[in-house]
């Protein structure tokens, strides 16, 4: 074995020859890991600004400079609840210990249908509490009052595309509403619609496919055949041909 002439010198093993390579000292360089500086934006994310941001305090709404631009607190109200919060419906909500129900203030029989009926209408669209209930029993309850035929039927053309808005909603609570107002217009105005049941038959003819609201429509349609006679059953077959009438 041979030996290196260089005593400051690193022998290494050459696994292939079988020889001792030699490697001076100064041909090996140590390398030490320098300490990185930590970022001090790393210990801004547990400053109390920071926490402040995630947990807004309720005295940020205060603050102009807190809001979100995009927020919902900033989102203008929809129509229906512009109208309601300004007290162009003549009712509020009554809490009750079993249910809610309306107030009016005056008697809804001496209340003009134009535009308050549409107005209610419009409403059927909307989503949250107490305009959801305000819209739905006030629709119901001024089509009971009495002389509400003659008061509803000159409205027709401009109650149907409200109808329709709610038909195609894609929220199944708003549908289911406005499928129910349109089955209580029927039967407060009986054949009279049959002229513009068609409009509306296309709406309910897709959401027939899905099957959690088949029932529902169906029940709908049987109603709407009711309430129209044999004229409303050709208009229904027409636009729905799988539809079984009620008389067979």
């Amino acid at each position: 074995m041979q030996k290196s002439d260089c005593p400051a010198g690193v022998q290494l093993k050459n696994r292939v020859t079988g020889h001792f390579d030699q490697r001076t000292s100064t041909s090996v360089h140590i390398k030490h890991k320098t300490a990185v500086p930590r970022n001090k934006s790393s210990s801004s994310t547990t400053s109390p600004e920071c926490a402040r941001k995630v947990h807004p305090r309720p005295s940020d709404k205060l603050n102009p400079k807190t809001i979100n631009p995009f927020g919902e607190q900033s989102r203008a109200p929809s129509a229906f609840a512009a109208i309601y919060s300004k007290g162009g419906i003549p009712c509020r909500l009554v809490h009750g210990s079993v249910k809610h129900r309306l107030q009016w203030d005056c008697s809804p029989e001496i209340l003009p249908f134009d535009p308050l009926l549409i107005t209610l209408a419009e409403g059927l669209r909307e989503t949250k509490h107490p305009y959801t209930f305000v819209s739905k029993e006030g629709f119901r309850e001024l089509l009971l009052v009495k002389g509400a035929p003659e008061k509803t039927v000159p409205l027709l053309p401009r109650l149907i595309p409200v109808l329709k808005a709610a038909l195609v909603h894609s929220d199944d609570e708003v549908f289911g509403r406005g499928l129910n107002a349109l089955v209580q217009l029927s039967g407060v105005v009986g054949p009279s619609l049959n002229d513009h049941l068609k409009h509306l038959l296309t709406s309910l003819s897709k959401r027939l496919m899905e099957k959690r609201l088949k029932e529902l429509i169906t029940s709908a349609l049987q109603k709407l055949e009711q309430h129209g006679g044999n004229a409303s059953l050709i208009i229904i077959k027409s636009k729905i041909p799988t539809y079984c009438s009620i008389r067979c």
